[in-house]
């Protein structure tokens, strides 16, 4: 019967964290991804709209 101790413990437990992480990487940088990803990088530039309409909209309502 194969004993294992705390470090062979240890040492598969790096290695099935390696692969979560390698998997993870894979899966965020894959071509499938790639629109989700491209919208997700413009969210910043798409709240200078709203922030526009948002200051003319305050303009309006102070005038009245």
């Amino acid at each position: 019967m194969i004993e294992m101790d705390i470090n062979d413990f240890r040492g598969f437990h790096t290695l099935l964290v390696m692969l979560a992480f390698l998997g993870i990487c894979w899966w965020a940088y894959s071509a499938h991804r790639k629109k989700s990803n491209d919208e997700a990088a413009h969210l910043p530039f798409d709240d200078d709209d709203i922030d526009q309409r948002t200051r003319e909209q305050e303009k309006t309502e102070k005038k009245q």
